[in-house]
């Protein structure tokens, strides 16, 4: 709850030391060189345009072809183009089935179209489907030698859908001869040969031809129009776009219908043609770069946060085992400056019967002593206080001040026999934790340290050295508190408040009473 309801800000720390500061720089210039390094690759200096194409495409040429009904024909662009003609795409007729002099009549239907029967029962008048070629007429008549068909009204005769033939190129167009184009030569041109660019899509022109399929013919146009790096060229790749696995979709390639009609005897015939072929889609992608100083000052603006890694990776190695613990917990308690709820307090307890102070939260409802401890730390000596008080001790051989008596009836809660109860929970504290035993406040060390004025008064003479009146009861104790708390607690934790036993604020309070009795606790603000 205390990591949830807070707030952080930034706070300079500055650490003398030749491996930190060597690591600084280096992660430093790695986070340059890094940064560096992708502004010239993705040219983050340059502001850039979407390209914006139109693509025209034209089909030039003749074949020659064998078809099972026509024998070897000669095909020019007016047949072998087709008439799917589109601005960004051009279509190339590669195999075709051929049905001619068909009429509207009454035929047998295709035996591939699922029609197969026996008698006229088997045959539905009016029906029909994706499939037919036309209605059934309701009748079952002889379609070959071996087969019968439903009768249906449509253009006859029906196209049979047998498989197209295998091949309608010659066998001496092998694939080292259709790779043979112009554009090996010169990267520039724009010329290319059917079979270039099938193979280039990872596909056999000899069975692309067969059942069709559509290529795509990507052009990457990217521009660099700096006069430096001046760099303009296309970049063409192809693939193939439909899908050409006859068990993964129904009807593999690609393929369309057209008709060529004529009267014959006054009786309007035609000739269906089920033209197969590769179908080229042309899709273009750029884009054009050129310097613009504002894109290179936002560039660098957002390449700023990037040096907060170096921050990140040097706090992680002070924190860690790679430096000494002491060094780690000096440098947080530094750094991270954190300013408490008025709502919750935080004490730190030292008992003579532990080595280490406890962290507790204040209760104004339970006693002190009784109170759950938050965590438990290793305690800091203040090392220079004592020193100086050491120094101070003018008076060691003075006699010492009337031992401390145990209170008649020590409350349940005491393990010295040096307290009373207290009016107020948060003052219920014994100088012993779990074990009874001697009070530290009856130690000879604590008259010299806590008792003795002639010490107080030095210090408090330390501290305000102009001062000229003699200090107050209130003062003297005043620095005895603080006397304990450099003697017991050492350097408080940051935001924590000493908590001081009950039975040594009874005997600092009897050295040093307030004449109207009225007391007002102690803080280090004091």
């Amino acid at each position: 709850m205390v990591t949830l309801c807070s707030y952080e800000t930034t706070k300079l720390v500055r650490i003398h030391s030749v491996p930190l500061g060597t690591l600084k720089w280096i992660l430093n210039a790695s986070v340059l060189l890094f940064i560096c390094l992708l502004m010239l690759w993705n040219r983050k200096y340059q502001q850039f345009d979407q390209v914006v194409s139109s693509v025209t495409a034209k089909v030039k040429g003749v074949s020659h072809m064998k078809l099972p009904s026509e024998g070897a024909v000669i095909w020019d662009e007016a047949d072998f183009s087709g008439s799917l003609q589109d601005k960004n795409s051009f279509f190339v007729v590669t195999n075709m089935i051929v049905t001619k002099h068909q009429k509207q009549g009454r035929c047998a239907e295709s035996p591939s179209s699922g029609r197969r029967c026996q008698h006229h029962n088997d045959c539905k008048q009016g029906a029909w489907d994706q499939h037919s070629h036309g209605i059934q007429t309701g009748s079952c008549i002889k379609f070959d030698a071996l087969d019968r068909t439903c009768e249906v009204a449509a253009w006859c005769p029906v196209e049979v859908k047998s498989k197209p033939p295998r091949r309608n190129i010659l066998p001496e167009m092998n694939a080292s001869y259709l790779r043979g184009c112009q554009r090996a030569n010169d990267s520039l041109c724009p010329i290319f040969t059917l079979g270039d660019i099938v193979n280039r899509a990872g596909e056999n022109f000899s069975t692309l031809a067969v059942e069709g399929g559509v290529i795509g013919i990507q052009i990457k146009w990217d521009c660099n129009l700096d006069h430096l790096t001046r760099h303009c060229l296309p970049a063409y790749s192809f693939r193939r776009l439909d899908q050409k696995e006859s068990n993964k979709t129904l009807y593999p390639g690609f393929s369309f219908r057209f008709a060529r009609y004529k009267p014959v005897n006054g009786v309007e015939e035609r000739t269906l043609y089920k033209a197969y072929g590769i179908r080229f889609d042309i899709m273009v992608f750029g884009q054009a770069g050129k310097f613009s100083i504002i894109q290179l000052i936002l560039y660098i603006g957002s390449t700023l946060s990037y040096y907060a890694m170096t921050t990140v990776l040097m706090d992680w190695v002070i924190r860690s085992s790679c430096c000494v613990a002491e060094a780690g917990r000096n440098y947080s308690e530094r750094k991270v400056e954190s300013i408490p709820d008025k709502k919750e307090c935080i004490l730190c307890v030292s008992y003579v019967d532990e080595d280490d102070i406890r962290l507790v939260k204040m209760s104004h409802k339970k006693r002190l002593q009784d109170v759950k401890t938050v965590r438990v730390q290793a305690r800091r000596e203040d090392v220079g206080h004592m020193t100086a008080t050491v120094c101070l001790l003018t008076d060691p051989q003075s006699s010492p001040l009337p031992f401390p008596k145990h209170c008649a009836r020590p409350p349940s809660w005491c393990m010295c026999g040096g307290c009373s109860a207290s009016p107020f929970p948060q003052e219920e504290l014994c100088c012993r934790h779990s074990s009874q035993g001697a009070c530290v406040a009856a130690s000879a060390l604590f008259d010299k340290l806590l008792l003795q004025r002639t010490l107080l008064e030095a210090l408090l003479l330390y501290r305000e050295p102009l001062a000229q009146t003699p200090p107050s009861a209130a003062a003297l104790r005043r620095c005895a508190y603080r006397q304990y708390v450099a003697w017991r607690l050492g350097v408080p934790p940051v935001d924590t408040q000493p908590a001081i036993p009950r039975c040594c604020v009874i005997r600092i309070r009897e050295a040093f009473p307030s004449p109207d009795g009225q007391y007002g606790g102690f803080t280090l603000a004091n």
